[in-house]
């Protein structure tokens, strides 16, 4: 591997930096969007059942909180109907999309990264390639004998820095469109739990009586 590296030159070292990023961000976001860490099963048959006949206390939510994504979201509910019993399905629905934007951010943390990363690796292994040529063509001297030492290290250049940023660029990739598609399905499952909740939630609302004429 060493070998490698020597013979790749020093455009080598920022792909080399790429790939150990790339591959700490792809191990966090495997371990962080595991479904029970962020959908919990069973949590809103649970939520729902003891919540049946009143509200839990603001200690009981705010455990809920810290119990996985999905219970952010569930709690964020159940603290605005506790934090203002006079309000509306409308208002209640809002509280619930302002949840779900921040488990969205949460979701998507370090995506960008991890597709800058896919985007830009190549570009790099090309840069490298540039510099190899550019070592090739000066390895020739201007009676027009060339340095095969000089000649052997532009061309290694060249290809193994394509090569490793190919290499980069392709697994990171893959690994961003499939953490994307997990994204997408953990907030359609986010969503539909709301929506679960809404109107077992406006259970405990108190209705505003209509003004009267």
């Amino acid at each position: 591997m060493l070998s490698i590296i020597q013979a790749a030159g020093w455009p080598i070292w920022p792909l080399i930096l790429c790939s150990i990023v790339g591959l700490a961000l792809v191990i966090e976001r495997l371990i962080s969007l595991r479904t029970p860490r962020i959908l919990p099963p069973r949590l809103v048959d649970e939520v729902m059942a003891v919540s049946r006949t009143s509200l839990p206390s603001g200690d009981v939510v705010d455990k809920l909180a810290e119990n996985s994504v999905l219970g952010q979201v569930l709690a964020a509910g159940m603290a605005a109907v506790i934090a203002e019993p006079r309000i509306t399905e409308r208002l209640l629905r809002e509280r619930f999309e302002v949840a779900g934007r921040a488990a969205a951010h949460q979701l998507e943390r370090y995506l960008n990264a991890l597709g800058t990363i896919a985007a830009a690796a190549p570009l790099m292994g090309l840069f490298g390639t540039v510099v190899g040529m550019i070592e090739i063509f000066g390895s020739q001297s201007p009676t027009g004998a060339s340095n095969p030492a000089l000649l052997a290290h532009g061309i290694s250049v060249a290809l193994y820095n394509t090569a490793f940023g190919l290499m980069i660029a392709i697994p990171a990739l893959m690994f961003y469109r499939y953490f994307r598609g997990l994204v997408d399905r953990h907030l359609l499952q986010l969503e539909q739990a709301a929506e679960r909740m809404v109107p077992h939630l406006m259970r405990f609302a108190v209705r505003t009586p209509p003004a009267h004429k």
